[in-house]
């Protein structure tokens, strides 16, 4: 569970905000997970894989290319590394993503997916990785959060987080509401996704604001 001081301190954070607090007092403190990939390079290509897509899509992919790797007796990285854009594009990955997924080994092979990575801010880390075919803000953010666990990012680009932070404060400037919750706006975010996950989010009592439009983040391959 998170510290019971980062969860006071959201609450403070949203006490302009009444229906985004009460759904913050709600789902009280969360567990951030620990990373599941040993690599920075096995999560991009999840977040690659992912990029426009739902979730319930994204899962259907991502258990595809595990049977299609599993049929050669190997993993997912293992057919990324062979670069089989047929097999990828018959599993429903785009053109587009399986050279993003090429240029993720690429990248890997160059050391520039090191562990010195972790040492970095998230600014200069977030450079280093949209340097890549097809990594962009939004791929970058979710690394960031769920793999290096810094604490104090706005996911901008995640029209999840987003949609959810603007129906609970009516505010359509998310980045300017979230700046109150530094320096843990990534577990801002953690929040908000699990609010939208666990129920409709109910709207603030004012005029509403548009709300973002496309898939989970915006489109990144190229």
């Amino acid at each position: 569970m998170i510290d019971p001081e980062i969860h006071a301190h959201l609450l403070d954070a949203a006490g302009a905000h009444p229906a985004l607090r009460d759904a913050l007092v709600q789902a009280g403190p969360i567990a951030v997970a620990p990373p599941v990939h040993t690599h920075v390079a096995d999560r991009l290509f999840v977040e690659v894989v992912n990029q426009q897509l739902s979730t319930r899509a994204a899962a259907a992919i991502w258990a595809r290319i595990e049977a299609a790797a599993a049929a050669d007796g190997s993993s997912p990285r293992g057919l990324f590394e062979t670069g089989d854009a047929d097999r990828l594009r018959a599993c429903g990955v785009s053109g587009a993503k399986v050279r993003a997924l090429g240029a993720i080994v690429a990248a890997e092979a160059a050391g520039l997916l090191g562990p010195g990575l972790a040492g970095l801010p998230h600014p200069e880390r977030a450079a280093i990785l949209c340097g890549i075919r097809g990594v962009g803000p939004w791929t970058a953010d979710m690394v960031g959060i769920f793999h290096f666990r810094d604490p104090d990012i706005w996911p901008a680009g995640d029209v999840a987080a987003v949609g959810c932070l603007r129906r609970l404060t009516g505010r359509a400037d998310t980045r300017a509401v979230a700046a109150a919750f530094a320096p843990y706006r990534s577990i801002l975010a953690r929040y908000l996704w699990r609010i939208k996950d666990a129920a409709p989010v109910p709207a603030p009592a004012r005029a509403p604001v548009p709300r973002p439009r496309g898939g989970r983040g915006a489109a990144e391959t190229g």
